[in-house]
């Protein structure tokens, strides 16, 4: 009975998009309607002697399908094509479905070939690696059908390589997902440190094996020359494994080829390690992983508490405590669990109150904290230990105002601060190796605009940006971070910055929110400043948006999601547990933060 209901559904569902004519003018063909994500659909194959319209758009409805291999869509196609079509090559999401326009040129009568063109508004790109770019501009590709000779039927011979879908179709049919790799450049002595690589996968198409092939096959190329994975080259699923899944006990069995079976334990662990990371990410049913060598051989069983021992993550961390300035410009701190509203200055000078901040940060293991001065010229850092002095500034800038001076400064995983000078007339990036030194100047190529506000991810692999450019709008760039110590001078850089919020035109707050998410505070073209959370690719998580906050000056928020939202607003320093509503926290305090 259910499978009777599926397809009925799935029948309902596409006898609702429109016919299309052999002529006239442009049609869309629809998409399907946003609905339950368990709702199933299924394609329907061609029916007999269907016009070319039909085919097409036949074709094009078979893509948003819950069809595993396309077989469907494959039958509106001509033999020849069905064998040169790949559709994982990329998936293109459009804002609405693609119209079909009819070349005049073709489908005369008699003929025994016809012609449309494909077209659309670009919104994102999915590659063969699954991983999601926002695009823009239009879409438009050629379809070309034939008359079969022997069964005097209409296929189509050439088709777009790649799939094609309309943005809720898109929503509809995949997930972004984590997997996980390993820093590549963790200084010695510090833990080996898990990175989050979002890509996107077929939400109804055995979601779990995918996952799993998608670790085995690498980092995506944004994120390749930084991160490593622990699998031998050439590791893959066992031959002839299609399925996998777990037991009843949560634990789920990985049958490996001989590759895996030459690592040794430690290696084995963090094998097990990042497999395990990246499939609590796509379900909590999963809380142990075995791999297992081509012998059926037992090669490493690991949990999720042991995983936390073999490498460190940013969302499994909770904060001990919420950072903020409070009415006398000094460092204050509260419980990150505490209701109440109360804070104690931090230990040390950057409590005492002797020198006034205009902002701060704390480092990832809570010992040290930064703080730029209230003028926003001079940047300390000061252990955070009972009777602990301020020394000299460790970074000035020679802006003229203070919206000219030092950014708010940030701390990787690896103890390294971070801080951008505003001043016109040497605008730059810079780092300190351990919050101390001299700082490094880090090139940022391709960098249009003057960066604003830095926050960098635990991983220390990743950087988010506010960039004003010259239009004085303002907008947050994720980008890449690569460092090179072969020479007399370490070298740092930020490369491949990508939008991680291109809807929004003008971004005035933003946080790392979790492994891969950030919550952003903006405008929309010709709207109001709002709050939402959005992906370092680029896309729109699932869930609600936080809670509407006016006057938002600057937010916080932890990796760790059991943590609430903080921000500086019109009322003052207030918060938002989660499943709850904004409550004010302190009426004269600024500048909150959580460690990083």
């Amino acid at each position: 009975m259910r499978a009777m209901a599926y397809a009925v559904c799935g029948a309902i569902l596409l006898a609702g998009c429109a016919s299309m004519p052999d002529a006239g003018d442009l049609r869309d063909v629809e998409s399907t309607p946003r609905q339950d994500s368990e709702v199933r659909v299924f394609a329907m194959p061609p029916r007999e002697n269907a016009p070319p319209a039909e085919i097409v758009q036949g074709f094009l409805e078979a893509l948003t399908s819950d069809d595993p291999t396309y077989a469907t869509a494959r039958q509106y196609l001509t033999d020849d094509a069905a064998r040169r079509w790949r559709p994982e090559r990329s998936t293109t999401v459009l804002a609405t479905g693609p119209y079909i326009q009819v070349d005049r040129t073709t489908g005369h009568a008699d003929s025994d070939d016809f012609a449309f063109t494909l077209g659309g508004s670009r919104m994102a790109r999915v590659d063969e690696r699954q991983s999601y770019a926002p695009t823009s501009g239009d879409y438009s590709q050629p379809v070309h059908l034939t008359r079969q000779k022997k069964s005097g039927q209409w296929r189509i011979d050439v088709a777009p390589q790649g799939v094609v879908m309309g943005q809720s179709d898109f929503q509809r049919n995949y997930m972004s997902v984590n997997k996980y790799y390993f820093a590549s450049n963790t200084r010695t002595g510090t833990p080996v440190t898990a990175v989050a690589d979002p890509v996107f996968v077929r939400r109804r198409v055995d979601a779990m094996t995918q996952m799993v092939r998608s670790v085995l096959s690498g980092p995506t190329s944004w994120l390749d020359r930084v991160v490593r994975s622990s699998f031998p080259t050439g590791t893959a699923l066992r031959a002839g494994v299609s399925m996998l899944a777990p037991d009843d006990q949560g634990k789920l069995t990985l049958p490996l080829n001989e590759r895996a079976a030459r690592a040794g334990r430690r290696q084995c662990s963090e094998m097990a390690t990042q497999m395990l990371f990246t499939l609590r990410n796509l379900t909590p049913t999963v809380d142990t992983v075995a791999l297992q060598g081509p012998d059926g051989r037992t090669l490493c069983t690991l949990d999720e508490g042991r995983a936390e021992t073999v490498a460190a993550r940013g969302s499994m961390k909770r904060p001990d405590y919420l950072y903020f300035l409070d009415d006398k410009r000094r460092l204050v701190r509260m419980a990150a669990g505490d209701a109440g509203t109360h804070a104690d200055p931090v230990p040390g000078a950057l409590g005492e109150g002797a020198q006034k901040f205009g902002s701060a940060a704390v480092s990832w293991d809570e010992r040290t904290a930064a703080g730029v001065g209230y003028d926003n010229r001079s940047l300390f850092v000061g252990s955070m230990a009972p009777g602990a002095q301020l020394g000299a500034p460790v970074a000035q800038s020679r802006g003229g105002t203070e919206d000219e001076r030092l950014t708010p400064p940030s701390w990787d995983g690896r103890g390294d601060l971070w801080v951008a000078d505003r001043d016109p007339a040497r605008p730059r990036l810079m780092v300190l190796e351990r919050g101390a030194g001299r700082p490094l100047d880090v090139q940022v190529p391709g960098l249009d605009g003057r960066v604003e506000a830095v926050r960098v991810a635990a991983d220390g692999v990743r950087i988010a940006l506010v960039v004003r450019h010259k239009d004085a709008k303002s907008s947050l760039l994720i980008g890449r971070i690569e460092r090179d110590g072969s020479g007399d001078q370490p070298e740092v850089s930020v490369l491949e910055l990508r939008s991680a919020a291109p809807e929004l035109e003008d971004v005035t707050a933003m946080s790392w929110a979790g492994d891969s998410r950030l919550v952003v505070a903006g405008r929309e073209q010709g709207g109001v400043q709002t709050l939402r959370y959005v992906q370092v690719d680029g896309s729109t998580p699932e869930g609600p948006a936080p809670a509407a906050l006016t006057g938002v000056e600057s937010i916080a928020a932890s990796a760790d999601d059991r943590s609430p939202l903080v921000a500086d607003s019109v009322d003052g320093i207030v918060r938002m547990p989660s499943g709850s509503q904004w409550q004010k926290v302190v009426k004269d305090g600024a500048a909150p933060v959580y460690p990083g």
